[in-house]
């Protein structure tokens, strides 16, 4: 990747991240907020905010699934569809152990992004009710929480040392 075309995407990013977070502002400014002053979560997510206001909350949610899909949807499909890309060459290659390490590499990841962006998806591109905050808890926990942990995780399992020290210790304990 050429240096020009890196310094298009960053400023790409920073701009469209800017625009689409003064848009959301802006809608959230003109909501009227009704008591309780209590967000129903483990952090100020948007889903439990939008529960506090007594404004009509369709235009906003219209408004949030039309934002998500640049932030979310596009991203993701351009993910996959260069991992069909990586795995057409991978079904390419002609030594079947050079195909098993290849593939192990990209699986573990795709693994992590999948888990990172399905569950994003669900929680911003699904409208929210009363009834769905504690799902939402649930999955919020998941792209805040496991997917972060399990991230070092998974790609410390493809270390060779790392495998055998697990395997020590798992043998150990079972002793």
């Amino acid at each position: 990747m050429v240096p020009r075309l890196q310094n298009c995407l960053v400023i790409y990013c920073w701009i469209f991240s800017f625009l689409l977070t003064q848009i959301t502002l802006n809608f959230l400014c003109q909501l009227d907020f009704c008591s309780p002053f209590v967000i129903n979560h483990f952090f100020c997510d948007l889903a439990p905010f939008l529960q506090l206001t007594c404004s009509h909350k369709i235009d906003f949610q219209l408004m949030i699934l039309i934002v998500a899909i640049p932030i979310m949807v596009i991203p993701f499909i351009l993910v996959l569809i260069s991992y069909s890309f990586v795995f057409i060459t991978i079904f390419g290659i002609s030594s079947a152990k050079g195909r098993k390490k290849t593939f192990s590499t990209c699986s573990s990841h795709l693994t992590v992004v999948t888990m990172y962006y399905g569950t994003i998806i669900t929680i911003y591109m699904v409208p929210a009710n009363g009834d769905t905050l504690t799902v939402n808890k649930s999955i919020a926990f998941l792209y805040i929480v496991v997917t972060p942990l399990f991230n070092p995780i998974i790609y410390c399992l493809r270390n060779q040392e790392m495998k055998a020290v697990m395997e020590k210790f798992f043998l150990k304990s079972k002793q």
